[in-house]
């Protein structure tokens, strides 16, 4: 696997029964270059901390727990503060979810998200998205410029019902057919449905 480059020198990464989805070779290539990582639990309400210099929320299964991660807005400031101190924050297919304004559950029932991403999503429709994409950086973002392409992964039910801004990538499927452009990024804040391989 490639080494990803780090979000930062001190990264915050939000581990819980609702984002618990990481690999294991990118966490630990980013320890072993020198980085330090310091984990929070949205569920409990913690948010990141305030000496990281970035915040990376990674994918699980937020859909579940989405009640109560709504009420939780000591990690919801924390976001926001860190988004307005011009960290870099990252979601990635579950944690990206939580960046957008709303998450609607299988029943129907809209919960309010962090809102730092113009974007809302939905499980009442579910509709599975899965298979190896490559995604082509639409922008520059800490993990390399404009045209680089990450291998990564996709899996999730979740269906975007609105969105807005500007892209992170432009992605193709493992047939190398072009799908469509993937994630979001306003400022410092940015994500995708993609898993980066």
């Amino acid at each position: 696997a490639n080494f990803l480059k780090p979000l930062g020198r001190h990264i915050a990464v939000a581990r819980d029964i609702a984002f618990n989805f990481t690999y294991n070779h990118i966490l630990g290539g980013w320890t072993n270059s020198g980085v330090k990582i310091s984990y929070f639990s949205p569920l409990n309400n913690e948010g990141p901390d305030v000496s990281a210099d970035a915040v990376y929320l990674p994918g699980g299964y937020p859909e579940l727990h989405a009640e109560k991660i709504s009420k939780n807005t000591t990690f919801f400031n924390g976001l926001r503060r860190a988004s307005e101190a011009g960290k870099w924050v990252y979601g990635e297919c579950g944690g990206f979810m939580v960046l957008g304004k709303t998450l609607t559950d299988a029943s129907g029932t809209r919960f309010p998200m962090s809102g730092l991403l113009d974007l809302q999503t939905s499980f009442e429709n579910p509709k599975l998205s899965l298979g190896y994409r490559q995604g082509k950086l639409t922008t520059d973002c800490p993990f390399g410029i404009k045209g680089q392409v990450f291998r990564s992964h996709e899996f999730h039910y979740a269906c975007i019902t609105s969105a807005g801004g500007d892209s992170l990538f432009s992605v193709q499927d493992s047939s190398e057919e072009l799908k469509s452009s993937a994630g979001l990024v306003k400022g410092s804040v940015f994500g995708s449905f993609l898993h980066i391989i």
